[in-house]
């Protein structure tokens, strides 16, 4: 019965979308900010609400049947209650807007955890929304004037940009007595990276260029500095730079043991194109790892040599954007 439910909601939804397209318009993903207002919000009595409703009915008809002016104040003033609380309901959506998507870094083939950055915009609280995609849902409160960054996950089947899709935002508080609720649907997409091959082969040893360099404390040549550590000696703290950005920096040296490895695609002939895509992955985080030094050759541009995060974080940007 369910089943045969959903599949009848699904196709007035779509008749609806084709016939009556300014009742959906909020299907069709939005640019950011986007902020609830009044007319995009839908409200609908729960299950408790039409017993309620009908409970209230029973009471204000006995009372007028026997003429009894408590009863009647008292079914007029839990009525009052009611449609205030409705107010209140609609209340805890509008004005939120969802300002910002990120994501954290994501393979193709597994989960994909995306940031939804919420804010209040009318100073008020919110202690009861939920955010809804299929079966997934979480609750959480807004403070008033507050950003908060709600953590979800959404499937990542294949590398490159992806949508976020269309998320429910709704509450019942404060009497659960009906439900609102409203669209979230970002056009901003997130970047899927692509799946390391799983037994990928060690980084190849006899394709180098130029000297490269693997970060192993304590060096000799000095490259920059980077933020305090837990268990840095305090001989290397930069205590000048530290006063001037009110940060505790410390200086980081390299020890030159390596030659900077080469990642082609050419020399990847043999292999399907996506299982190319998917050594020169691995061995990107194996060189991550390693904190090796390293140069990656895709066709028609070329990366490097250069190590560390932000490095490796464009070069797997590239090949999720291969075609």
């Amino acid at each position: 019965m369910a089943s045969i439910l959903a599949q009848w909601s699904e196709r007035l939804g779509r008749v609806a979308e084709k016939r009556l397209p300014a009742l959906t318009r909020h299907r069709q993903p939005e640019t950011l900010p986007i902020r609830l207002h009044g007319r995009r919000i839908y409200i609908l009595p729960t299950r408790f609400g039409l017993v309620f409703a009908a409970v209230a009915l029973a009471m204000l008809v006995g009372a007028l049947n026997f003429n009894n002016n408590p009863a009647m104040l008292l079914s007029f003033l839990v009525s009052g209650i009611a449609i205030l609380s409705l107010h209140h309901t609609v209340g805890q959506l509008r004005d939120v807007a969802l300002v910002a998507v990120q994501s954290d870094r994501a393979h193709a083939g597994g989960p994909a955890v995306v940031h939804l950055c919420l804010r209040d915009l009318a100073g008020r609280p919110r202690p009861a929304l939920l955010l809804q995609q299929g079966t997934q849902e979480i609750a959480f409160a807004l403070e008033p004037d507050q950003t908060r960054v709600v953590a979800v996950e959404m499937a990542a089947p294949r590398r490159g940009w992806q949508q976020v899709g269309r998320w429910r935002l709704w509450s019942e508080f404060p009497f659960g007595i009906v439900w609102a609720w409203s669209f979230l649907h970002p056009q901003d997409p997130v970047l899927i990276y692509p799946r390391p091959e799983s037994d990928a082969p060690p980084l190849p040893s006899d394709a180098h260029d130029r000297p490269g360099a693997r970060h192993r404390p304590p060096g000799d040549d000095w490259v920059g500095l980077r933020d305090h550590r837990a268990g840095d000696p305090p001989r290397r703290v930069a205590w000048r730079a530290s006063a001037r950005s009110d940060r505790l920096l410390v200086k980081e040296f390299v020890d030159p043991v390596a030659e900077a490895t080469v990642l082609d695609f050419s020399r990847l002939g043999a292999l399907p194109h996506e299982q190319r895509i998917s050594r020169l992955t691995a061995w990107v985080l194996q060189a991550e790892r390693q904190q090796l030094s390293f140069r990656l050759r895709l066709p028609g541009r070329e990366l490097g040599p250069g190590a560390g995060s932000d490095f490796v974080m464009s070069c797997l940007r590239e090949l999720a954007l291969l075609p």
